[in-house]
């Protein structure tokens, strides 16, 4: 038997096969590399019979493979050879595709470039041409005039005479010649190469909008009326430009058409409208495209316009001085203003106290004198702040029959800080137990020395009832007027402040403004605060309409636009949008300074606050009133409301009258509505009635604080107090049926009873706290036992006791707290 046994040799030459794969690269690169693919080894079954391992695991036997399988396993290979060389089609058609597809692409692109550097080219020469023509004309119109030519023979036409004597009569002479000239056919100048862009058009170039032939008329009339082309200078301006403007803005400021402004903002690729915002650097770029001059304004520089020049000392004129009356509640401050002016200013008041800032004026022998009338009341610290600011003479009302009390010292600190002057009035020295001494005395301690003390504070005893000493008050006011030398300027622009505002029904916002420097005249453009007007009416305090009103002089001011607040300055300004400007510019920045304070608060100080006010309850409020001052006092009065456990809400407060939106914010926050000498209307009625809403109506600003106090007493949890009543010690525990364990105790101290808690105590530790649920005497259940006696005790829900446990019984009393 030889080596091979009928068999191939083992070897590579049969196991694999070379072949070529394309490969792809972008922009259509392709390469052919060598591969070998290594053939599938497949095998087939010899027909004649099983391996020996089969034949043995059969048990000796050998089967024989049969012919239909054969056929089965000879189709299968068939079918998987045809599907491989399918495969291998579909992907070269696919490849193909593809390397067509890039092909084209190709072809596309080196097309579209070929047409655009012909497009380029062809631009070029037309400029090219355009500029030659034009250097041609120029030197033709330099070039001196031709001789005239020699008489041309009569037999020669008119026409031919024209053309020259190598002309040819026809009518396409001028196009056959300039074709001649620039080796193009006619038309090929004059047609467009490629889409009319919109930067062609607006330029009105080549290919874009000429002038239309009403325009040439236009301008040809103009020249004839004018003698000839007479071109008008250009007004080079200075624009202010602030950060943001409006595009119809910026061309008035340029006096120049909105639309030439559009037309070259759409140039620069800028779709705009006239109402659009532009920033500040796109419109300088279109300030010096227009040839003006651009000076860069801030915002806050809008507030420049107001006059803040230094009066000159020939302008100045004696004025008026402001007298404030400051004092405690019930001093008798407005008694006192009442008595000098005659009327009965008190009686209008609600309690008898001042619940606003009254702004009069009045003659002393033949002398005007500005008199402010400030409440009293704690509730009102924030409006006497406001009075001693604008005032130049304090008058301290002290009661003669009273101390010092802590308003009066509160208006002497206002004083103080002013630096205003004061002047003492002691007054209801009528009253039976008056003491000026002693008043004088208790300034001491607040560095307030009288004359009568050696100091140089005046000192007038008065009596606003019976009007003694008014007059000695008056005669100090004017000696303090004249040592003070108050002049003002009268003819300048209006300036003065707010004393305070309202919103009336009939008449809008009111604001009581006193004049501090120049003349307010009806008709004049103002600015106060956030919000601006225009003087329709000025009304005195009498009531009358004037006309104007100087320095010192207090009036209502109607026409504004919005409620200003208590203190704010009012500035007269030239025109409506200057005022309009700095008013916005005011609401803007307010608006900027809250949204920043609430922005500071970091997250982890929000977690924070919202950990401590998990136990806090709140009582929301809507506060309405019907000037801004009283507004500002509730609300500062309501914040001092409160302790650690509650706390008063101010959701909403305003000016006016309680309206139909006050009662659906109250709603949905389950708050009350509080209306403070205003009333709800109609829809306001009809709406709370629906809906469930409370309205309480205040007139006197204590009686509300101590409402509101009540209320938020009842927030606060009830004090539980425990009382110590008695001990049992338990001698012996026996188990009865149906009840458990039943503790058979003697009281040793107090008494024992049934309704009270009980704490069971092992080694003086509490081991469980609860109620009884039985306590017997003998068989018989009772309701206490006293001290010396034996029972039965058994604790409600609790077995666990033991011989020697001692049972301490209470009893727990809840207290009800208040705010302080």
């Amino acid at each position: 038997m030889s080596d091979q046994d009928g068999k191939k040799p083992l070897g590579l030459s049969g196991g694999a096969r070379s072949g070529t794969v394309k490969q792809s690269f972008a922009r259509g690169r392709t390469n052919n590399v060598v591969v070998e693919t290594k053939r599938k080894r497949v095998s087939v079954p010899k027909p004649s019979g099983q391996s020996a391992a089969a034949v043995n695991a059969q048990g000796g036997k050998q089967t024989s493979t049969t012919d239909a399988e054969m056929d089965r396993r000879l189709k299968a290979l068939q079918m998987a050879k045809a599907r491989e060389a399918e495969d291998t089609e579909r992907r070269q058609q696919e490849e193909q595709k593809r390397e067509d597809e890039r092909n084209r692409r190709r072809a596309e692109i080196e097309t579209k470039e070929r047409e655009e550097k012909e497009r380029e080219e062809l631009a070029r020469k037309r400029a090219e041409e355009d500029a030659r023509r034009q250097e041609e004309a120029r030197e033709a119109k330099a070039r001196p005039s031709e001789p005239v030519a020699a008489e041309p023979s009569p037999d020669t036409s008119p026409r031919q005479r024209n053309l020259g004597p190598d002309a040819r009569p026809g009518r396409n002479d001028g196009p056959r010649k300039r074709e001649e000239e620039t080796g193009k056919p006619k038309g090929d100048g004059d047609r467009r190469s490629g889409k009319l862009t919109v930067n062609q058009a607006l330029r009105g170039g080549e290919g874009g909008r000429t002038r239309s032939l009403a325009s040439m008329r236009r301008k040809q009339e103009r020249q004839r009326k004018g003698g000839g082309n007479v071109t008008q200078e250009k007004v080079m301006r200075e624009v202010r430009l602030p950060e943001t403007i409006v595009v119809s803005e910026l061309a008035n400021r340029m006096s120049e058409r909105v639309a030439a402004v559009v037309k070259s903002l759409m140039t620069s690729g800028m779709m705009v409208t006239q109402n659009e915002v532009l920033d500040a650097d796109t419109a300088e770029l279109i300030i010096e495209e227009f040839g003006h001059k651009v000076v860069r304004v801030s915002d806050s520089d809008v507030e420049q316009v107001i006059e803040i020049t230094e009066d000159k000392p020939e302008d100045l004129v004696e004025r008026a001085p402001v007298i404030t009356i400051m004092g405690h509640v019930d001093h008798g401050k407005t008694s006192l203003l009442d008595a000098i002016r005659k009327t009965k200013v008190v009686s209008g008041e609600a309690g008898g106290i001042t619940q606003h800032i009254g702004a009069y004026q009045v003659e002393v022998n033949g002398k005007p004198l500005s008199f402010l009338d400030t409440p009293g009341h704690a509730a009102f610290t924030s409006m006497r702040a406001r009075g001693a600011q604008v005032t130049d003479i304090v008058v301290l009302v002290v009661a003669a029959d009273d101390q010092v009390m802590p308003q009066t010292v509160e208006a002497i600190a206002h004083a103080k800080a002013a630096n205003v002057p004061m002047i003492i009035a002691i007054n209801k020295m009528d009253r039976p137990g008056a003491d000026p001494q002693k008043v004088r005395t208790d300034l001491l301690q607040h560095e307030v020395i009288v004359e009568a003390m050696s100091g140089e504070v005046q000192d007038v005893e008065v009596s606003a009832h019976t009007g003694a000493g008014l007059d000695q008050l008056l005669d100090a006011i004017v000696l303090q007027a004249e040592i003070l030398e108050l002049k003002a300027n009268p003819n300048r622009a209006a300036q003065g402040a707010v004393i305070e505002a309202q919103l009336d029904v009939g008449r809008g916002p009111v604001a009581t403004v006193l004049v501090q420097n120049g003349t307010l005249r009806k008709g004049d453009i103002f600015v106060v605060g956030e919000q601006w007007g225009k003087v329709r009416a000025l009304v005195d305090d009498q009531g009358k309409r004037i006309d104007e009103a100087g320095p010192s002089v207090p009036v209502e001011v109607l026409g504004l636009n919005g409620t200003p607040g208590a203190g704010d300055v009012l500035n007269v300004v030239e025109t409506e949008a200057q005022a309009r400007e700095i008013a916005e510019y005011r609401e803007k920045a307010a608006k900027d300074k809250r949204a920043a304070a609430g922005a500071a608060t970091t997250l982890d100080q929000m977690m924070a606050k919202a950990k401590e006010d998990q136990g806090v309850s709140e009582l929301p409020l809507l506060v309405k009133a019907d000037v801004q001052g009283s507004a500002e006092a509730i609300v500062q009065a309501m914040e001092k409301i409160g302790n650690d456990e509650v706390r008063v809400r101010i959701l909403h407060s305003g000016v006016g009258a309680i309206t139909e939106s006050d009662i659906t914010l109250a709603e949905a926050s389950g708050a009350p509505v509080i209306g403070f000498n205003v009333r709800a209307n109609a829809p306001a009625r009809a709406a709370a009635n629906q809906k469930g809403v409370e309205i309480r109506y205040y007139s006197v600003i204590y009686d509300l604080v101590d409402d509101i106090k009540d209320a938020a007493s009842g927030l606060l949890s009830a004090e539980i107090k425990e009382t110590f009543i008695g001990y049992a010690e338990i001698r012996e525990v026996f188990k009865v049926t149906g009840v458990g364990n039943v503790a058979g105790c003697l009281v040793t101290e107090g008494v024992a009873r049934r309704s009270a808690g009980v704490r069971l105590l092992r080694d003086d530790v509490v081991i469980h706290e609860g109620t009884l649920k039985t306590l017997k005497r003998f068989k018989d259940e009772v309701k206490e036992v006293q001290s010396g006696q034996e029972c039965g005790m058994a604790f409600e829900r609790y077995e666990d006791i033991r011989k020697g446990d001692v049972i301490e019984i209470f009893t727990r009393e809840e207290i009800e707290r208040s705010l302080e």
